[in-house]
């Protein structure tokens, strides 16, 4: 396949030689904070919670990876279409800024129908709503690094972005070990803090605001929104399928680590709950270090490829080492191993990913695309997960098997990176 063709121009009114003001570096990295605290802690052990308090205890996984699963999927279409309707926006008050504040509202409403439900149709259908609206806030938000961050500090930016996101995940998990036997307060605390942070961020935001009505197209038009040609756009084909096989690697083991400390380690909830959060704190300290260090390094060299490729190659390992852990303390040193390495793929794979962006003057629907490999692996995630943990095990409990196929898949990412032209 031939590479990618030359990068198109910036964004209209980016200066690329100014670095993006600063009330809108740290409002976007607190913006993404608060919503991954509500999004990524049903993820990482509130549903999990949640559904355990509606099914018998050996329908407690599958159930769990089912709800994810599915929803995951309404995060995969939400995405892109979101970030679309933001690209042609010509409200007074900006492109990005009505759709972070209508989605983060819906949002925290969902949320609370998840916290009440009865029954675990609800708990799917709400949090198929709460994805429908995350997504409303997410796609925008992140169209807003290519519309306010010049080349040259994207890796930096993308390294606070990156760090918030976790620290995001570990706050997470010191909600659900205060609450874990308060499961209204497990999703609207979160819920809360999501809404004050993106509202915050809307209101520093310098959003764009299009004088003209871009053409909507017709149904060719809407159909290209889940879509960029892969032969035209060489490195970011390359790009998408590195990216997923990672994301997917990474919610193997994000979906079922409150079960394998429970099974496998012998763990109660409480202290299953209780042994994530400290994994995650090893985990997000190592993550912190790691990408404002290879962001950094990063922008200065003026590199990507070597940062990505031997990041996700260390992550894989310590995937791969799950399958030898039966500790908590061999937990907590796989969690180091993972968190440092991914530190580095958050820091610097974002900063990539823009420069290879078919139209910068289409973000926001291209991000959107690439969101996809963020969303579908998070739905094949729980579905693929519970079938190896049922291979030769009656119990559902083969987490050696899942964790060495976890290893293998982001191995596989990191050689996607290889054939990248576009970028160094």
């Amino acid at each position: 396949m031939a590479s990618s063709p030359p990068l198109a121009p910036p964004p209209a009114g980016l200066d690329t030689t100014a670095r993006a003001p600063r009330r809108v570096v740290v409002g976007m990295a607190l913006a993404q904070f608060g919503l991954f605290v509500a999004l990524l802690a049903p993820v990482t052990v509130s549903m999990a919670i949640k559904v355990q308090t509606l099914v018998p205890e050996d329908q407690r996984a599958i159930a769990t990876g089912n709800v994810l699963s599915v929803a995951a999927l309404f995060a995969l279409v939400a995405n892109p279409v979101f970030g679309r309707l933001s690209d042609l926006t010509t409200s007074r008050f900006g492109r990005r800024r009505p759709w972070m504040l209508g989605g983060v509202t819906v949002f925290v409403l969902a949320l609370l129908v998840v916290a009440q439900a009865g029954s675990v149709g609800v708990v799917l259908a709400g949090w198929c709503l709460a994805q429908l609206a995350g997504n409303a806030v997410l796609a925008p938000m992140l169209a807003t690094i290519a519309d306010q961050v010049p080349a040259h500090q994207r890796a930096g930016v993308s390294a606070n972005v990156g760090v918030m996101q976790n620290l995001g995940i570990l706050l997470a998990a010191y909600v659900a070990q205060l609450f874990v036997s308060d499961v209204l307060a497990l999703f609207l605390v979160p819920a809360a803090l999501a809404f004050v942070l993106v509202v915050a961020y809307c209101a520093v935001l310098p959003d764009v605001v299009v004088r003209t009505r871009p053409a909507l197209g017709g149904v060719r038009s809407l159909l290209t929104t889940f879509w960029v040609n892969p032969l035209r756009h060489r490195d970011f084909g390359l790009a998408w399928i590195s990216r997923f096989l990672i994301i997917l690697a990474n919610f193997f083991f994000i979906v079922f680590r409150l079960f394998f400390l429970q099974d496998e380690i012998g763990l109660s909830t409480a202290e299953a709950a209780k042994t994530l959060t400290t994994g995650v704190l090893v985990n997000t300290v190592a993550l912190v270090v790691t990408a404002k260090l290879g962001g950094w390094l990063s922008d200065r060299t003026g590199r990507r490829k070597p940062f990505v490729i031997a990041s996700t190659v260390g992550f894989s390992v310590g995937l791969a080492l799950l399958a030898a852990t039966s500790t908590v303390s061999g937990f907590y040193w796989v969690e180091l191993v993972m968190g440092a390495s991914y530190g580095v793929y958050i820091a610097v794979d974002t900063a990539l990913v823009i420069e290879v962006l078919p139209d910068p003057e289409d973000s926001a629907k291209d991000l959107g695309v690439l969101n996809i490999a963020n969303a579908l692996p998070q739905s094949l995630a729980g579905a693929i997960g519970g079938v190896l943990l049922g291979v030769g095990a009656a119990a559902n409990d083969n987490y050696d098997l899942l964790f060495v196929v976890a290893g293998a898949v982001g191995v596989l990412g990191a050689l996607a990176i290889v054939p990248i032209k576009g970028v160094r």
